[in-house]
Protein backbone atom coordinates (compact mmCIF):
# COMPACT_ATOMS: atom_id res chain seq x y z
CA UNK A 1 0.00 0.00 0.00
CA UNK A 2 2.77 2.40 0.87
CA UNK A 3 4.91 1.53 -2.50
CA UNK A 4 1.35 2.34 -4.36
CA UNK A 5 1.07 5.98 -2.68
CA UNK A 6 4.60 6.79 -3.44
CA UNK A 7 3.87 5.66 -6.85
CA UNK A 8 0.89 7.59 -7.27
CA UNK A 9 2.42 11.07 -5.35
CA UNK A 10 5.53 10.49 -7.71
CA UNK A 11 3.36 10.15 -10.87
CA UNK A 12 1.40 13.21 -9.86
CA UNK A 13 3.86 15.64 -10.14
CA UNK A 14 3.65 17.63 -12.98
CA UNK A 15 6.16 17.89 -15.92
CA UNK A 16 7.59 21.19 -16.28
CA UNK A 17 10.72 19.86 -18.09
CA UNK A 18 10.05 21.71 -21.15
CA UNK A 19 10.79 24.99 -23.58
CA UNK A 20 7.03 26.58 -22.60
CA UNK A 21 7.34 25.96 -18.79
CA UNK A 22 10.97 27.62 -18.79
CA UNK A 23 9.87 30.52 -21.03
CA UNK A 24 6.96 30.98 -18.98
CA UNK A 25 9.00 31.33 -15.82
CA UNK A 26 11.24 33.97 -17.40
CA UNK A 27 8.71 36.23 -18.79
CA UNK A 28 6.90 36.36 -15.61
CA UNK A 29 9.88 37.26 -14.04
CA UNK A 30 10.89 40.02 -16.17
CA UNK A 31 7.04 41.27 -15.99
CA UNK A 32 7.83 41.40 -12.69
CA UNK A 33 10.59 43.59 -12.53
CA UNK A 34 8.89 45.87 -14.94
CA UNK A 35 9.11 48.52 -12.51
CA UNK A 36 13.38 48.15 -11.83
CA UNK A 37 13.83 47.42 -15.72
CA UNK A 38 12.03 49.25 -17.83
CA UNK A 39 11.41 46.49 -20.04
CA UNK A 40 8.14 46.17 -21.68
CA UNK A 41 8.02 42.25 -22.62
CA UNK A 42 5.01 42.84 -25.09
CA UNK A 43 7.57 44.01 -27.16
CA UNK A 44 9.80 41.10 -27.37
CA UNK A 45 10.17 37.69 -28.67
CA UNK A 46 11.62 35.36 -26.14
CA UNK A 47 12.62 32.15 -26.76
CA UNK A 48 14.35 28.71 -24.98
CA UNK A 49 17.22 27.82 -26.60
CA UNK A 50 19.13 25.52 -24.95
CA UNK A 51 18.13 23.90 -21.29
CA UNK A 52 19.20 21.05 -19.41
CA UNK A 53 18.23 19.81 -16.16
CA UNK A 54 19.26 18.20 -12.99
CA UNK A 55 16.52 17.20 -10.00
CA UNK A 56 14.82 20.62 -8.76
CA UNK A 57 17.03 22.88 -11.24
CA UNK A 58 16.97 23.97 -14.71
CA UNK A 59 19.61 26.29 -16.53
CA UNK A 60 18.44 27.86 -19.33
CA UNK A 61 19.92 29.98 -22.57
CA UNK A 62 16.95 32.65 -23.53
CA UNK A 63 16.89 34.54 -26.81
CA UNK A 64 15.31 38.03 -26.62
CA UNK A 65 14.42 39.87 -29.81
CA UNK A 66 12.80 43.44 -30.31
CA UNK A 67 9.43 42.32 -32.39
CA UNK A 68 10.05 42.90 -36.05
CA UNK A 69 13.87 43.48 -35.73
CA UNK A 70 17.14 41.74 -35.81
CA UNK A 71 18.51 43.24 -32.50
CA UNK A 72 18.42 40.75 -29.49
CA UNK A 73 20.54 39.39 -26.96
CA UNK A 74 20.87 35.87 -24.98
CA UNK A 75 20.86 35.84 -21.68
CA UNK A 76 21.53 32.57 -19.30
CA UNK A 77 18.95 32.20 -16.08
CA UNK A 78 19.31 29.40 -13.68
CA UNK A 79 15.88 28.16 -12.22
CA UNK A 80 14.13 26.20 -9.50
CA UNK A 81 11.17 24.16 -9.05
CA UNK A 82 8.77 25.68 -6.96
CA UNK A 83 5.68 23.28 -6.92
CA UNK A 84 4.20 22.42 -10.42
CA UNK A 85 6.40 25.40 -12.01
CA UNK A 86 9.87 27.14 -12.72
CA UNK A 87 10.97 30.41 -11.12
CA UNK A 88 14.08 32.15 -12.15
CA UNK A 89 16.86 32.78 -9.50
CA UNK A 90 17.90 36.33 -8.96
CA UNK A 91 20.77 37.41 -11.48
CA UNK A 92 23.99 37.52 -10.10
CA UNK A 93 24.86 40.49 -12.27
CA UNK A 94 21.57 42.16 -11.74
CA UNK A 95 23.66 45.54 -10.87
CA UNK A 96 24.79 45.74 -14.52
CA UNK A 97 23.82 46.09 -18.28
CA UNK A 98 22.17 44.14 -20.66
CA UNK A 99 24.49 44.27 -23.86
CA UNK A 100 22.78 43.93 -26.97
CA UNK A 101 23.92 41.63 -29.67
CA UNK A 102 23.06 42.05 -33.51
CA UNK A 103 23.94 39.66 -36.35
CA UNK A 104 27.65 41.05 -38.31
CA UNK A 105 26.34 43.75 -40.46
CA UNK A 106 23.03 44.77 -38.62
CA UNK A 107 22.55 48.19 -36.92
CA UNK A 108 19.24 47.03 -35.50
CA UNK A 109 17.48 49.86 -37.02
CA UNK A 110 18.47 52.24 -34.23
CA UNK A 111 20.32 55.42 -35.67
CA UNK A 112 23.68 56.15 -34.11
CA UNK A 113 23.27 57.51 -30.02
CA UNK A 114 19.69 56.03 -30.70
CA UNK A 115 18.09 53.04 -28.57
CA UNK A 116 16.45 50.02 -30.22
CA UNK A 117 12.61 50.01 -30.14
CA UNK A 118 11.42 48.70 -26.72
CA UNK A 119 14.50 49.65 -25.21
CA UNK A 120 14.66 50.81 -21.68
CA UNK A 121 16.07 54.34 -21.36
CA UNK A 122 19.86 54.56 -20.57
CA UNK A 123 20.70 57.27 -18.08
CA UNK A 124 23.55 59.42 -19.44
CA UNK A 125 27.67 58.14 -19.30
CA UNK A 126 29.93 60.60 -16.93
CA UNK A 127 31.64 63.14 -18.44
CA UNK A 128 35.27 62.46 -16.94
CA UNK A 129 37.87 63.69 -18.85
CA UNK A 130 39.76 60.70 -20.39
CA UNK A 131 43.16 59.32 -19.38
CA UNK A 132 45.71 60.70 -22.08
CA UNK A 133 47.73 58.14 -24.25
CA UNK A 134 51.53 57.53 -22.85
CA UNK A 135 53.95 58.56 -25.14
CA UNK A 136 55.63 56.15 -27.38
CA UNK A 137 59.18 55.04 -26.77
Amino acid sequence: MLVGTLLLTACARKNIENQEAIRQAVVEYLNSRQAQTGLDMSTMDVNVTAMTFERDTARATVEFRVKGSDAGMQLNYTLDRKGDKWVVQARQDAGQGHGVVLPPGESGGAAPGKLPPGHPSVPPESTSPSPKPSPKQ
